[in-house]
């Protein structure tokens, strides 16, 4: 079989061109029953902006999801450097929405770091400490912002520009999340501190006793799922142009989703960031498709639960015949 015959089977039978068609599938449905869906000015722009900050969400998350791990606190980094975003914009109406981004990305990477340090030293199951900082992260937003909220009117309009502004009818800030997720799926491909994330997701004692650092490889993971969170509350911030405490509460389940869903083993070792990428994208096209075509509110969740299921199903499936296919070639030989 030539390269480039094994190269076409490779992509045929890739679960990221499954989701990619479902995709398809989904917004031809929708802009059948109603064509401005796709084909009007605001329905085109919506439906590549919305999903940008789930993008951001996905693609960290399934750096950690790789390693064998799993990060609930996105949603509340998420709503924290949201928060933090418009305090400093409150504090320093001069300044430059540059460093808004860096902060509010570097802010995101503490906490992120806080989460892999006791991941990695407290030796406690990753649910367990996220769940936990869920919680801590929530609670500081909450003391902080109490009732108030951050309107459009106390941030500079430079900033909130970015939540609409377009380059050939492309949102900015889709075209941000998706460099950020080619990004990141290059690096898991390619580099060696990536391709050693999916060594340890795979079988964690076998990468201690081979030499690999299990400990900075997952702290690491969760560094950069926190600054993507940090990041997406950023964009929050711009997208939206108000902020309130309750800020990403919940999201932190359909990164998850959206993940699972784009192919990345929920119990680690294998997917890719432009899998969970498209994930992404299906699960937020889905929330603003099915109500076109007349389905439900009850059943659009119910079809985002059985894609969920429906993946890890099938993951438990490739990799029992992949177990398969390796003992009968270890048999053999």
């Amino acid at each position: 079989m030539s390269h480039r015959d094994r190269l076409i089977r490779t992509i045929l039978r890739s679960r990221e061109l499954s989701v990619a068609i479902v995709l398809l599938l989904v917004v031809a449905a929708a802009a059948i029953k109603s064509p401005d869906f796709v084909f009007s000015s605001t329905g085109w722009r919506d439906l590549l902006l919305t999903p940008s900050i789930m993008l951001l969400l996905a693609a960290g998350q399934t750096v950690v999801i790789i390693t064998r791990n799993v990060d609930l606190s996105v949603g509340s980094i998420l709503g924290l450097t949201a928060w933090l975003t418009g305090d400093l914009f409150m504090s320093y109406p001069g300044m430059s929405p540059v460093l808004a981004f860096l902060v509010g990305t570097a802010a995101g990477a503490g906490l992120g770091l806080v989460n892999g340090v006791l991941v990695g030293y407290g030796k406690v199951p990753a649910l367990v400490i996220t769940l936990g900082t869920q919680y801590i992260f929530r609670g500081i937003v909450l003391t902080w912002a109490g009732s108030k909220l951050i309107s459009a009117s106390q941030m500079p309009k430079g900033f909130l520009d970015l939540g609409t502004a377009q380059i050939l009818t492309i949102p900015v800030l889709f075209i941000v999340a998706m460099v950020i997720v080619v990004a990141v799926g290059y690096y898991l491909q390619t580099a060696k501190s990536g391709r050693e994330l999916y060594a340890v997701g795979s079988d964690p004692e076998a990468a201690v006793l081979y030499g690999l650092a299990v400990r900075r490889r997952v702290i690491g993971a969760f560094v950069l799922s926190g600054a993507l969170a940090g990041l997406a509350g950023v964009i929050f911030a711009a997208r939206y142009g108000t902020v309130s405490s309750s800020a990403g509460t919940g999201i932190e389940f359909q990164a998850v989703a959206a993940a699972v869903v784009g192919g990345v083993a929920i119990f680690g070792g294998s997917g890719t960031a432009w899998g969970a990428g498209i994930g992404a994208v299906l699960l937020v096209t889905i929330n603003s498709a099915l109500p076109m075509v007349g389905i439900s509110e009850f059943w659009q969740q119910a079809l985002v639960g059985a894609l969920i299921i429906a993946a890890i199903v099938l993951d438990r499936v490739l990799a029992a015949r992949q177990a398969r296919k390796l003992i009968e070639a270890r048999d053999e030989a």
